[in-house]
């Protein structure tokens, strides 16, 4: 009584009722995407002065859903990882948190901040609050000095890398206001929140989060946002492939970049996931790669393991 059907015609059949509404393929047709590979690794220089086990601070502001599992990466990666929360609820919180987080910053080796949904995304965009922060004058100095004069690091994921895009770390490696034509990460193409596994495929080694990686390597990361999708104008996305700053891509299961919602579900021009400074120090990317461990996502074929907190603490080590 049984039968056996091709998977290739019970999908369509599957997804097409609905597809107006909740699409999985993408609405217009996109030109073919490049395959960026960044020859060479870190060209940053090895810290002055090794450190055993190098401070990691995590940042939880309003609405920070990922720090727990930041942190606890982090430390099984060998580093001393401390949450500092952000308090907001009067004028002098806010002020001693200013203080209290410039104060982390200057005693820490990385900054990692996680994701999450700072301030409910609120007003009218995601990580504007966390980009208000730090370009208050106190927090800018002690970031940009982290990175320009004492060898540190800089990881933003989701949340956090809006946060590093919209203040200028990430692609440009400082604190600057922001401009027309600078690089963002916008609405996903589809309108909604996304929440799924993805495939990303690293296209460089410049940033020594990614030192542990090769060019090529596929990782199976979670992805959960209302806005990620990479937008810069062409001119922009080609200086920043020549220079290595195009971390990493999302792609299919063959490793091939793609536009396809299953894909790339938030429609990221070039199908870009992750950017780095000029220098690798700073590092923000859409996936997850925080939310891990040995019965995660048993059912989900791929790569889970994606060693960017083993790499940063071994930048220090």
């Amino acid at each position: 009584l049984g039968g056996s059907f091709p998977l290739n015609d019970l999908l369509p059949a599957w997804t097409s009722p609905l597809e107006d509404i909740y699409p999985t393929r993408a609405t217009s047709p996109h030109p073919e995407i490049e395959t960026y590979s960044h020859p060479g690794g870190p060209t940053v220089a090895p810290p002055r002065s090794k450190i055993a086990r190098p401070k990691a601070l995590v940042p939880a502001f309003p609405g920070t859903n990922s720090e727990y599992d930041t942190a606890r990466a982090l430390r099984e990666a060998g580093a001393e990882a401390e949450i500092l929360v952000f308090r907001n609820l009067t004028a002098r919180a806010v002020d001693e948190s200013l203080h209290a987080l410039a104060e982390a910053i200057r005693g820490s080796q990385m900054v990692v901040f996680p994701g999450g949904f700072s301030a409910g995304d609120e007003p009218d965009g995601s990580g504007k609050f966390i980009a208000t922060v730090l370009r208050s004058p106190i927090v800018r100095d002690a970031t940009m000095e982290l990175i320009t004069a004492r060898d540190g690091l800089i990881l933003g994921i989701c949340n956090g890398f809006q946060a590093l895009i919209k203040t200028g770390l990430v692609p440009y490696g400082e604190i600057r206001d922001p401009e027309a034509e600078a690089p963002t990460l916008t609405f996903n193409d589809i309108g909604r929140h996304v929440s799924c596994y993805v495939t990303t495929r690293v296209s460089s080694t410049l940033s020594p989060w990614l030192s542990a990686c090769e060019v090529g390597d596929l990782h199976k990361v979670p992805v959960s946002h209302g806005e990620g999708k990479f937008y810069a104008t062409a001119e922009e996305i080609a200086q920043l492939a020549a220079r290595g700053q195009l971390a990493t891509q999302y792609a299919d299961l063959a490793g091939h970049p793609s536009m396809e919602i299953a894909h790339n579900p938030n429609g990221s021009l070039h199908a870009i996931e992750g950017i780095t400074s000029p220098d690798g120090r700073v590092l923000g990317k859409m996936g997850h790669t925080e939310r891990r461990g040995t019965n995660v996502a048993k059912n989900i074929p791929g790569e889970k393991f994606q060693p960017l907190f083993e790499a940063g603490v071994g930048y220090f080590t």
